[in-house]
């Protein structure tokens, strides 16, 4: 897209606030592109600050030992932030309210409340904000909205997806950690949940759908209280029912599939198709008439490339919200979070609030 607005840089510059391991993921996606760059990045410590800009090629004095001093510098259009989720809401407000556009990781908050405090301020401040759901920027993602809405399975009927895996249990660890927002559905159901109303909004002709009614149970771990793993029962407009699944305690099957009336499609790798250099994904139709399968085929770049480059569009339009994940649909994602949680009876510190 031409640029016509000369106050803005030729590309976008990042800045990544916290230097954990998919901080470095996300750094290697914008270096991928040709819409942005990582010019800055800060940390807790300058130890760490130092390491990160050294592996990712920013310049020394643009190494900040604290995330406040990132915010700080004017060569800064956006942030990227990577921190464990209790610290989101804090660090996306004073993103905003600096001027920065703001990239959250998911989940954006630990509940729709901080939820609606980011996307308040970043109204505020007229800045663009996006919640990092990366798989929702990849071709095949779009090719099975594109599906549902073209009636390719019929009248969708019900919806499964899992994300799940194994990790060895470790109370100080930001999985199993309460204090740092650990357990399965805030750092992966979220996830299939957001696949659900996706593709249950697909059906009725809307960008997202919110569930009328949310179920579930779950096994909460004895010594931490989060949960290992849990599902959830969802239901939605026009008789649509969705079952999705989380775990960090089990390795899950980590699929989709959307039934209908007229067939029903398999989704082998929803969330992570390629992360470093893209390639091939396929989706299998199996229409209700036809033995044989359909594969369809579709192609992408690295997901975090994708994701930094949609983001990148949307601020070049000048836009305040990107289409593959808008802020309405992250308050809807996190208000059926906190309803999931609830039939679990999981709290953390900030539902008190």
């Amino acid at each position: 897209m031409t640029n016509t607005d000369p106050s803005k840089p030729a590309i976008l510059r990042w800045g990544i606030l916290s230097t954990g391991h998919i901080a470095g993921v996300f750094a290697r996606g914008v270096a991928a592109t040709s819409t942005g760059k990582v010019v800055a990045v800060g940390s807790r410590t300058a130890a760490s600050a130092e390491r990160f800009a050294k592996e990712h090629g920013i310049a020394p004095e643009h190494a900040y030992a604290s995330y406040a001093a990132l915010l700080a510098d004017p060569g800064v259009d956006a942030i990227y932030l990577a921190t464990p989720h209790p610290e989101h809401v804090e660090w996306a407000v004073k993103a905003a309210s600096a001027g920065k556009h703001v990239l959250c990781e998911k989940p954006a908050g630990m509940n729709r409340a901080e939820g609606e405090a980011m996307i308040a301020a970043a109204r505020r401040a007229d800045v663009l904000f996006m919640e990092a759901f990366m798989y929702r920027c990849h071709p095949q993602t779009a090719k099975l909205v594109e599906l549902v809405r073209g009636g390719a399975v019929g009248q969708v009927r019900m919806i499964q997806a899992s994300f799940g895996f194994y990790c060895d249990f470790n109370p100080a660890s930001r999985l199993w950690n309460k204090e740092l927002g650990g357990g399965g559905i805030l750092d992966v159901g979220c996830y299939p949940m957001s696949f659900a109303r996706l593709l249950a909004g697909a059906a009725v002709g809307k960008a997202f759908a919110d569930p009328a009614e949310v179920s579930g149970a779950g096994q909460l771990h004895p010594q931490t209280g989060v949960d290992v793993h849990a599902a959830a029962t969802l239901r939605f407009e026009g008789g649509i029912v969705a079952q999705i699944a989380t775990a960090v305690g089990e390795k899950l099957e980590n699929n989709a599939r959307i039934f209908g009336s007229e067939g029903w499609i398999e989704v082998p790798h929803p969330w992570i198709m390629s992360t470093r250099t893209g390639g091939e994904q396929v989706l299998r139709l199996h229409r209700r008439e036809k033995a044989e399968v359909e594969e369809i085929t579709t192609s992408g770049g690295n997901l975090y490339m994708l994701e930094a480059e949609a983001f990148a569009s949307a601020w070049r339009a000048g836009a305040r919200a990107v289409a593959a994940m808008p802020p309405e649909d992250t308050l809807g994602n996190l208000a059926a979070l906190d309803r999931w949680r609830a039939a679990l009876g999981l709290r953390y510190a900030a539902d008190a609030v």
